[in-house]
């Protein structure tokens, strides 16, 4: 056994391996002809899947070994590299089939160091994070006055050159949500907000973090410039050090601070996709994709933003592997890279595939951290689609998932160029109630993790994706 399995614990495994073995031997033995499985047997198969993850899979044990052998995952970077490589030789030792990687070339960015401080009126450090992709400050940093801005809405409305040698704040305090449905509209303050202050005349941006947690944990995650203004550095405070600005701002203080950040752009840097498959036994060409994203932050470890995702959809492709009978359909794992800094690794992808995405029956993705899945949702256009994700729905409701109703499920982040592109998704969606508490943070480490929510994880990517890949049955609407 490597290294790189070394921490999947033999026996651990053994065990797993040995209630596998006994969940399905007497299933297998009583299908003659597997090749040509009734739509009875496909059930059981799928149930027998189910209950076996529900007893123990290798998710939490896959998460605790990329994040403790590999770490952070920055987009372009070294250690990006390390983890796919990690994925391959771990993806080859279980025997699937067609492991690969496909790279693609990007721009990276890396942090050096960042801080800032109260100058005046009292005097204080302050808890950031320099935003990913931010520009570094001159040597020695910024100072200046700080204009408050409540909301982004607010420093839209501010006029024209309003900020000329100013740091402008914003407040924007994020909600939480079991959906994380918040997120998409607290957002823009991080992605597009450094480009609207400067087309104010500021001369840095620092936001509260976009995240529901009160620790001094900073936020980080990717800016956005535009190309018709002034690049300026940005950071995000901790959500207390943000309530400490706006405190003193509403004591009608004057505040100057001095920010610092120490960045380097990486241009022409490589990053790529792993890919893993379960080859289909009478339509290989067709595609059923599960996935997550390999890169991460660089603050924590990267365990719950996405090691649980990768953890949880290769645990749920080893289970149908391991169960001996292929389904139908190819079974598709891709692990993205960069999602973080852009989707860049799911924009990679497409431009490759893009000849053959007719034949992506559907596909999901696990990006929203580790929470027990509470519902799903399909963006089924044909009625065998509509009652197939019934079959779907009633077999996940005896694990505390149910049924909903969306007109754009979406399926995960890296999901959205290929649903750009036509291709059907569907979404596990996770409890994600604690979830903006960790996100881009230093405190996305692997004991945030529980064993019993991932296992269930697992239990409904495995349904899904033997079910579908399991049938001939499309979710597009048919071509006049």
């Amino acid at each position: 056994m490597s290294d790189t399995t070394s921490l999947l614990s033999r026996a651990w495994m053994g065990r797993w391996y040995g209630s596998l073995c006994f969940a399905f031997f007497g299933w297998l033995g009583a299908t003659t002809h597997a090749a040509q499985a009734s739509p009875e047997e496909s059930l059981a198969h799928a149930e027998a899947l189910r209950d076996t993850a529900m007893q123990g899979t290798t998710a939490l044990a896959i998460v605790r070994s990329l994040t403790t052998e590999v770490g952070p995952r920055l987009a372009g970077s070294e250690s990006e590299a390390r983890a796919r490589a990690w994925a391959l030789n771990i993806l080859k030792e279980k025997g699937f089939a067609q492991v690969r990687n496909e790279p693609f070339v990007m721009d990276a960015w890396e942090r050096h160091d960042e801080g800032a401080q109260v100058m005046a009126p009292y005097p204080q450090p302050l808890a950031v994070t320099a935003l990913g992709g931010s520009v570094a400050t001159p040597e020695g940093g910024l100072e200046g006055s700080v204009a408050v801005f409540e909301t982004l809405e607010a420093l839209k409305r501010a006029p024209a050159d309003s900020l000329s040698g100013q740091l402008a704040y914003v407040g924007h305090a994020m909600q939480r949500t079991q959906d994380g449905s918040s997120y998409g509209y607290f957002n823009e303050a991080r992605t597009a907000g450094p480009s609207i202050a400067a087309s104010k005349g500021a001369i840095g941006y620092l936001i509260r973090s976009i995240g529901t947690d009160s620790h001094r944990f900073p936020h980080t995650g990717s800016l956005r410039y535009r190309e018709d203004t002034p690049r300026i550095p940005a950071l995000a405070l901790s959500n207390p050090d943000a309530d400490q600005i706006e405190r003193i701002a509403a004591a009608n203080e004057d505040i100057k601070l001095r920010i610092w950040v120490d960045s380097a752009e990486l241009p022409a840097s490589e990053s790529g996709n792993v890919v893993a498959e379960i080859t289909g036994r009478t339509a290989p060409e067709e595609i059923v994709l599960i996935g997550a994203h390999l890169d991460s932050w660089d603050l924590g470890t990267g365990a719950i933003d996405d090691g649980a995702g990768v953890g949880i959809t290769m645990a749920a492709l080893e289970l149908i592997k391991q169960a001996g009978l292929p389904p139908r359909r190819t079974i598709r794992l891709v692990l993205w890279g960069a999602e973080e800094v852009g989707l860049l690794g799911a924009q990679a992808y497409r431009q490759k595939h893009e000849a053959h995405l007719d034949q992506h029956v559907i596909g999901s993705e696990s990006d929203f951290g580790g929470g027990a899945v509470w519902r799903v949702t399909a963006d089924s256009q044909t009625k065998e689609g509509d009652d197939l994700f019934a079959a779907i729905a009633d077999l996940l409701a005896p694990i505390g998932v149910a049924p909903g109703s969306d007109d754009q499920p979406g399926g995960g982040p890296d999901l959205y160029p290929l649903m750009a592109a036509g291709v059907p998704t569907l979404r596990l969606h996770q409890d994600g109630r604690d979830y903006f508490d960790l996100h881009h943070t230093a405190d996305d480490t692997l004991d945030k993790l529980d064993a019993r929510a991932l296992d269930q994880n697992v239990a409904a990517f495995a349904v899904f994706a033997w079910m579908v890949a399991d049938s001939d049955v499309t979710f597009r609407a048919p071509e006049n």
